[in-house]
């Protein structure tokens, strides 16, 4: 028998062992990958409903102790807009599958008037289960240094000009974006 057959068979490790070098290795692994603490998201809607994931996302990456940035392109640009309070809404029209206190034909969700009572009533389901609104989740963003880049090519196509945003939004083009992505671990599309 060779001196390496004896070897690997007289190595046996027990499972506390072998977490251990599990362990030992993954926060090696972490500390040779910055990327590993870095997460990207892309927001293009600009609804109510999704306008709260990004900003969720990455509030919670932020949390973590990632590096976090939020890419808003076509409709998302909604969501950091200085007029998002009236910009963003709810339509049933938009998402069949929002529930409705009564079962509703498509026909009287797409009457005026029901845009803004979905959205009131999504509102007041947020703020009645403790949810924070948009403007306190963008506050927690920009306090958590979360970066908030909106699409150079989207507000030029929309006609939007960089003082129609918030303050702190970067701006960048697609480039901005793959830059981002590409040294995180973590992209997202919402």
């Amino acid at each position: 028998m060779s001196i390496e057959t004896r070897l690997r068979t007289s190595m046996v490790l027990t499972e506390e062992e072998v977490r251990r070098i599990v362990r030992q290795e993954l926060d090696m692994a972490l500390k040779h990958d910055p990327a590993a603490k870095r997460a990207c998201i892309i927001a293009s809607k600009g609804t109510l409903d999704w306008a709260y994931p990004p900003l969720i996302l990455a509030s919670a990456a932020a949390a973590a102790g990632m590096e976090a940035a939020v890419f808003f392109t076509f409709y998302g640009l909604n969501i950091i807009h200085k007029d998002f309070k009236r910009r963003i809404q709810m339509s049933p029209v938009g998402n069949p599958a929002m529930p409705m206190p009564v079962p509703m034909a498509d026909l009287f969700t797409a009457m005026p008037g029901m845009k803004a009572m979905a959205t009131w009533m999504m509102k007041d389901k947020f703020s009645k289960k403790g949810v924070a609104d948009l403007e306190e989740l963008l506050n927690v963003c920009r306090e958590s240094e979360v970066r908030l880049i909106a699409c150079a090519l989207t507000m030029e196509v929309f006609g939007f000009q960089e003082t129609d945003f918030i303050e702190g939004v970067e701006f960048g083009g697609a480039g901005a974006f793959m830059s981002e992505a590409r040294r995180s671990h973590v992209t997202l599309f919402v």
